[in-house]
């Protein structure tokens, strides 16, 4: 069976999770990307790398007609956040499972997301768009301190809280300067504790999997700083509810949100892909169970079992190192796996030492991530903290 395969750069998602599943399926892998020299890089040490094609995978058009042009496809699957919306179309135009088209663009467009959610009832955010070249001033009734951050962004780029009119126009203008044609969504500050929900749908049913506490850093940024697993939230029907709204229930899908004071959910957004910066390797290793199979499957047209049978006895933390500061990492300790008093302990760099940095004060200033899975929260945030004491990381 042939699963073509679209990806911008290289990730440890598709890298170490996706094409090793993809393998014990016995699938036959093309990836399109425009990117190939990266690929071919990070497969270079795999025994049967997958085969690479040169392609324009932000446009739709160009993707079905590379494989138009090639073998039939038995499924069309990302795992990118840029490129759902994208896949979607393709796997509908061959008429194979997947995502529908609307419910990627939803959960991409931050403005469509806020607009689908208060025309159903469920949540109302006070949000506007913000096009290259318009003037902030034009915004009425914008509820200071609030968060700027481009529309169709990922992560924490480009994300910040603004206290008035100036710091709005200053970051606008610092923004547009690097990204041009970005639309910015200016929005209300939804403060709370922020948590993730990870889900896995076939089509016909949506199962929880499981979900995080996120600890990020002060504003004006929003770094995610640690990730404790915390299974089943407390507001999980309430995330479930909004999810429905958008239309989201196909493959696997990260949400984030924040708990208020009075128990609310506020879905802050929704990517509709796999938890990244390997929590989703995690994931597979704290539920005991083939995740990256089971998404595979999904999009071959296989329905999830009734009971996944995962495991409910294990928890995880994941401890972020960022860089504080621009220049040239200089010293880091080396990547390793490592049994620490029952608890499965590995450490995986983010940057190799020689590179040199920007400070950019997102998550691109990780360094590396130190990561413990066992029985006990406590336990487990105590040996990674020690790590991080006991070892260094210069930069010059």
């Amino acid at each position: 069976m042939r699963l073509y395969l679209l990806a911008l750069n290289p990730t440890d998602s598709v890298t170490e999770g996706f094409l090793p599943a993809a393998a014990r399926l016995g699938l036959e892998v093309i990836v399109l990307t425009d990117s190939v020299d990266a690929h071919r890089q990070a497969y270079k040490d795999f025994p049967h790398p997958p085969e690479l094609r040169e392609c324009a995978v932000r446009d739709f058009r160009a993707v079905i007609s590379e494989i138009s042009r090639h073998d039939a496809p038995n499924a069309v699957f990302t795992n990118s956040d840029h490129l759902q919306t994208q896949a979607a179309l393709v796997a509908q135009y061959f008429g194979l499972p997947g995502k529908d088209w609307q419910a990627a663009f939803r959960a991409k467009n931050k403005a469509e997301t806020r607009r689908c959610l208060s025309a159903a009832g469920l949540d109302t955010v006070w949000a506007a768009e913000l096009a290259p070249g318009q003037d902030p001033a034009m915004l009425s009734g914008i509820p200071f301190p609030c968060v700027v951050k481009p529309r169709e962004g990922v992560a924490s780029e480009d994300v910040a809280l603004v206290n008035d009119l100036d710091g709005l126009v200053q970051f606008a203008a610092e923004v547009h300067e690097r990204r041009p044609d970005a639309v910015l969504l200016v929005e209300e500050f939804l403060a709370g504790q922020l948590c993730t929900l990870e889900t896995l749908g076939d089509g016909t049913t949506l199962q929880v999997i499981g979900g995080f506490r996120t600890a990020v850093s002060e504003p004006p940024a929003f770094i995610e700083l640690s990730l404790e697993f915390a299974g089943a939230h407390p507001q999980t029907d309430q995330v479930l509810a909004q999810l429905d709204a958008l239309g989201v229930g196909f493959g696997a899908c990260h949400t984030e949100f924040v708990v208020q004071p009075d128990g609310r959910a506020r879905l802050i957004e929704v990517n509709y892909r796999a938890i990244g910066d390997r929590m989703d390797l995690a994931l597979e290793q704290i539920l005991g169970i083939p995740y990256f199979e089971h998404v595979l499957r999904v999009h071959l047209g296989e329905p999830l079992p009734a009971d996944l049978r995962a495991r409910t006895d294990l928890t995880s933390y994941s401890l972020y190192v960022c860089a504080d500061r621009a220049g040239t990492l200089t010293a880091a300790p080396e990547p390793f796996d490592r049994t620490v008093d029952g608890i499965a302990l590995s450490y995986r760099t983010f940057r190799e030492i020689g590179a040199e940095h920007p400070h950019y004060r997102t998550n691109r200033d990780y360094l590396g991530v130190i990561q413990g899975i066992g029985p006990d929260q406590a336990a487990l945030q105590r040996i990674a903290q020690e790590f991080v004491s006991a070892n260094v990381w210069d930069i010059r």
